[in-house]
């Protein structure tokens, strides 16, 4: 084989290679490749009633809830006597934190956080997942995340020698 046949082979392979299909940025490998159903992805609706009167039906909403869907936290809780309602999310956070994001936002906060570190995180997860290619597939998520994540017997020592109370720790099994 010539080197010009050699060099013409790897350009193409480079050029396959630089296609435009979207890379999976996903990190995670959660697929279990054994060719059947999730049986737990297959979960059954609420039974379907006919409601009183249709002009009380609510609003489509694509991609929302279903009145269908399954709701299994407020079911348990309504069996329990409390209240299912206070479960339910309200701007993106559950209305039983109210007073907790109010005590953290005291000094102000960005309403459009959540929206800012989404698209960062997209932007950080697209220049991590180049290169990521493997044989066997692997979970990369932590990999790609290690340089962000605290080490908690490191900062439990440290925050003990600096004097604070902490709470305790369970033993470090290696």
């Amino acid at each position: 084989m010539r080197v010009t046949h050699l060099v013409g082979m790897m350009a193409l392979i480079g050029l396959a290679a630089c296609s435009g299909r979207e890379r999976d940025i996903t990190l995670h490998n959660l697929k279990t490749n054994s060719g059947k159903p999730e049986e737990f992805a297959i979960t059954p609706g609420k039974p379907l009633s006919a409601p009183e009167t249709y002009t009380t039906l609510p609003a489509p909403t694509p991609g929302g809830a279903n009145r269908t869907d399954q709701t299994p936290l407020q079911d348990a809780v309504a069996v329990l006597g409390g209240k299912p309602d206070r479960l339910i999310a309200r701007d993106g956070a559950p209305a039983s934190d109210s007073a907790l994001i109010t005590a953290a936002s005291r000094n102000g906060r960005d309403p459009a956080i959540r929206d800012q570190l989404a698209s960062e995180d997209l932007e950080f997860r697209k220049r991590n997942s180049r290169f990521t290619w493997t044989l066997l597939p692997e979970d990369q998520y932590y990999r790609v995340y290690r340089k962000d994540s605290l080490d908690p017997q490191l900062w439990l020592e440290r925050y003990r020698a600096a004097g604070a109370q902490t709470p305790a720790a369970p033993p470090v099994g290696r």
